[in-house]
């Protein structure tokens, strides 16, 4: 392990404890990432110190009796199901029986979640029908390690059911890369009428996708199982090293590398480091993708990362975006390549430092 890598995971990570004395005030994904990577810095380094964070920042949320404070499962968000992942590693460090009625609680959740007529779970209440990728990141491995460790080993079918429907729906045949989401109603503007799916290939939501993959897929007993997520690992994985640049890094719009108003985007380039690494060292992917993602860390640490007083910061990264109306309203989100292009990008936001954080420690297990 390399001097270099293993200081700009922890200096990255001290970083983010300076600025925050809590990772956010309110239970929501973003968090969730970096709450997810401090706990696999933990894992990988043997310190106590960023779980421990963690442990103090989910704190502010989860009561004695396992209710999770500004979290309201009547909006059936995927996204709140995401910040739950890192109770699962609490409990197990500390038998408090809170975290596993918080745990629980989320899975009453996704017992409720309504569905589109293929069985694949909305995105959120005010997106009927919709599957969205980020969607699948969101619940899919939380429900594989909930199964896994309460034994109810029937969710994983489940499991391996949203993973299929949103790639069935999403999969472009002639790119083999991911529309952003499926409205199977048809009725939303940034639907194709004939197929429901969204117009472009946005590089973050293909990143949450793949990283669910790998997340997932180690979580599954079934040889069966974990073989048709390992198959569409591959075909997927086929089709975001076709269109890596020749820096290393990804395309906000994937398939629009250089094309006016595209952009180089650290999120989804992170993200694609994560799951090459990791699939790589698992033996779920060739040797060939573990030097496309250390290609793709270097320009990531070229292009988007300072050194700061504060630590490292991590810039390029896309903000927040969706599709349809916003959950404040606001202007309807079309899914053009004008939409995505235009997408501000920001520095330090939790989307990047959480997935450039993941690659980095993935790095230092690999190297």
């Amino acid at each position: 392990m390399s001097a270099v890598t293993t200081s700009i995971a922890r200096r990255t990570a001290d970083g983010v404890m300076r600025r925050l004395p809590v990772l956010d005030r309110r239970w929501d994904y973003k968090w969730g990432l970096m709450a997810k990577a401090l706990v696999e810095l933990t894992r990988a380094s043997g310190d106590p110190v960023y779980v421990e964070y963690v442990r103090r920042s989910v704190d502010t949320f989860v009561r004695p009796d396992g209710s999770i404070d500004t979290y309201d499962p009547a909006q059936h968000s995927l996204d709140l199901i995401n910040p739950g992942k890192v109770l699962f590693a609490l409990l197990r460090a500390t038998g408090d029986t809170r975290y596993r009625a918080a745990l629980g609680r989320l899975r009453d959740q996704l017992r409720a979640q309504p569905r589109t007529p293929s069985g694949g779970f909305w995105h959120k209440s005010i997106y009927p029908d919709q599957i969205w990728l980020d969607g699948v990141y969101m619940a899919s491995p939380f429900l594989a390690e909930y199964g896994a460790t309460f034994g109810e080993p029937e969710v994983f079918d489940d499991v391996v059911r949203q993973f299929t429907l949103a790639y069935e729906h999403t999969r472009d045949e002639r790119t083999g890369l991911l529309f952003h989401a499926v409205d199977e109603s048809r009725t939303q503007r940034w639907a194709d009428p004939v197929t429901g799916q969204s117009r472009t290939f946005w590089g973050r939501a293909v990143g949450w996708y793949l990283m669910a993959l790998v997340d997932a897929v180690e979580l599954l007993p079934d040889a069966a199982q974990r073989a048709t997520l390992l198959a569409i690992l591959l075909e997927t994985s086929e089709a975001v090293a076709r269109v890596q640049d020749e820096t290393g890094i990804w395309w906000q719009v994937l398939d629009q590398g250089g094309r006016a108003g595209n952009y180089l985007e650290q999120s989804c380039s992170s993200m694609f480091v994560y799951a090459f690494l990791k699939s790589a060292r698992l033996g779920h992917l060739p040797a060939a993708y573990r030097d496309r993602a250390i290609q793709a860390q270097r320009g990531i640490v070229q292009r988007f990362v300072r050194e700061s007083a504060g630590g490292v910061d991590v810039g390029g990264c896309c903000v927040g975006t969706g599709l349809g109306i916003g959950p404040d309203g606001g202007e309807y989100r079309d899914g053009s390549f004008a939409y995505y292009a235009a997408r501000p990008v920001v520095t330090n936001d939790h989307h990047g430092v959480g997935a450039f954080l993941l690659a980095a420690v993935e790095l230092e297990r690999t190297t």
